[in-house]
């Protein structure tokens, strides 16, 4: 038997005892669960669910509801395990590869600020051992389908993929290193690459990996 909610079908399992009252729950894997005594049929059991049909939807949709906070998942921050727990929480809680966030947009938004300030750090170290004089660029972060740096000359700005957060840090500091030698070669020639190789020596390697 099942009962049919939102086109899901969600089995019902009929459990019969000497019980003088009828009780009905949804278990965690979302089955429904029908405690009853033995003078109750199939017909009469569907028609108990029919008549308590609001009811057990709000059972339903409390329990999906409840399972997806208590999810667990495993995502990346700078290249090491980022264990994710979805808890009804007003704002996320970070502590020692840990996260407990409410939902997606929540774990989003703090992969944002946390990407401000640790991208931040990575470009000044970068920018202060530059011998080419270059202007100090604005420092800006957003998801990119196709490029993971790009170098604006016109507003002193370097945006960085939102996803290089994730990597690890020798990623980073490679795009860092290559979008910085854009403000003194604004191109692909030997003379940039020399400039990006002056302070990213392995960044044949770095960069072949980051394409992978």
């Amino acid at each position: 038997m099942h009962f049919n909610y939102l086109d899901n079908d969600y089995l019902v399992i009929i459990e019969k005892k000497n019980n003088k009252n009828l009780y009905i729950r949804v278990t965690d894997n979302l089955e429904i669960k029908v405690t009853c005594n033995y003078l109750f049929t199939k017909l009469s059991v569907k028609k108990v669910l029919e008549d308590n049909r609001r009811s057990i939807e709000k059972m339903i949709d409390k329990q999906i509801l409840k399972n997806k906070m208590q999810k667990k998942e495993a995502k990346n921050l700078l290249g090491e395990k980022l264990n994710v727990i979805y808890k009804d929480v007003k704002r996320p809680i970070y502590d020692s590869g840990v996260i407990t966030v409410k939902d997606d947009t929540m774990l989003n938004n703090w992969y944002k600020k946390y990407a401000k300030d640790v991208f931040k750090k990575y470009l000044d170290e970068a920018y202060y051992v530059f011998d080419e004089k270059i202007p100090y660029p604005i420092i800006k972060v957003r998801s990119m389908k196709t490029r993971w740096g790009v170098c604006n000359r016109r507003d002193n700005s370097v945006t960085l993929n939102l996803e290089l957060i994730k990597k690890d840090p020798m990623y980073l500091n490679y795009v860092i290193v290559h979008e910085l030698s854009h403000f003194v070669h604004f191109d692909h020639s030997k003379a940039f690459w020399r400039v990006v190789e002056k302070y990213c020596p392995d960044y044949k390697l770095v960069r072949k990996k980051l394409k992978e």
